[in-house]
């Protein structure tokens, strides 16, 4: 039976938290957004969706897969909040108005794909395309979790990135994320086992793109750029090599180290983490190289 709340785990709840070095010693931000899976109950009071179901939009354990960061010397923040309730990596109001009892603020985005796709700042839909709500959201209730989570999650992020620009003179943002395990490269067969994310080139400098593809590569990763996950609103909103400050999304597929249909760990899980973490150290130590005559500090 797979479980969307144990009651203990609403004690002392926080919405996200921050694992970090007692020093940061390394210009690297970790960021999970969507590996958040605990659901507070009136949002399950409001779903038509229970068990698995609910779950299917969540990156499982990617917070896990990465919490070394912090050893290494990085901060990592993390989502407790679940995907499904609010999604902070959308700009801060892609609503849908078909949703909600209530008007929207006029600036609020209606008319993006995301929004048309049912996957807004408040998603319609889980995978697959299984409607979330049994009837409609009070407008208030979407407005409150964007107050309440959405801002103070990117301030916080905002927060992490500023400072290690400013202690190190540049930095590297990494979005970390799951993918489900039947996604195929377009024309190909080939079940990628990560995709890297730099919006086309937009959001990190090409050298470290490829830096990121040859070390995945070497740990034994089939890695791809791009395609079909180029990176989402975060990747793209805080990547500006120009101003040395670089973002990369990391999409591992989830069927290297869950059961998809459980939603266990598998057996593989450490061996997965651990080879996250050399992918980690590495990165590192290319950085760490490239600082030293400032080539990643100002494209």
């Amino acid at each position: 039976m797979v479980k969307t709340l144990v009651p203990a785990e609403m004690r002392n709840f926080e919405m996200f938290e921050i694992l970090e070095p007692t020093t940061q010693t390394i210009p690297f931000v970790y960021n999970s957004p969507h590996s958040g899976r605990i659901y507070p109950p009136d949002f399950i009071a409001q779903s038509r969706l229970e068990g698995a179901a609910i779950r299917r939009s969540e990156d499982h354990y990617v917070d896990e897969l990465f919490k070394a960061a912090a050893d290494l010397g990085a901060p990592l923040l993390f989502a407790n909040f679940p995907r499904a309730y609010i999604d902070v990596n959308r700009e801060p109001y892609e609503l849908d108005p078909r949703m909600f009892d209530g008007a929207l603020p006029p600036y609020a985005n209606i008319n993006s794909i995301r929004v048309a796709g049912g996957l807004g700042t408040i998603p319609r839909i889980v995978a697959e395309n299984m409607e979330i709500y049994a009837r409609r959201v009070p407008v208030e209730d979407a407005l409150q979790r964007i107050e309440a989570i959405y801002k103070p999650y990117h301030a916080t992020l905002r927060r992490l990135i500023a400072s290690t620009h400013v202690q190190f003179g540049f930095g590297v943002l990494i979005d970390c994320h799951s993918m489900p395990g039947n996604i195929r490269v377009a024309g190909s067969s080939a079940h990628p086992d990560i995709i890297v994310g730099d919006r086309y080139g937009t959001s990190a400098s090409a050298e470290l793109s490829r830096a990121a593809m040859c070390i995945l590569e070497d740990l034994g990763f089939t890695a791809v750029r791009n395609k079909p996950y180029a990176g989402g609103f975060i990747t793209e909103h805080y990547g500006r090599p120009s101003r040395g400050l670089h973002a990369l999304q990391i999409e591992v597929n989830r069927s290297l180290y869950v059961d998809e249909a459980t939603l266990e760990k598998r057996p593989d899980f450490a061996a997965v983490a651990n080879a996250i973490t050399d992918f980690m150290q590495q990165m590192s130590d290319y950085v760490a190289n490239f600082a030293s005559d400032r080539a990643l500090a100002a494209e």
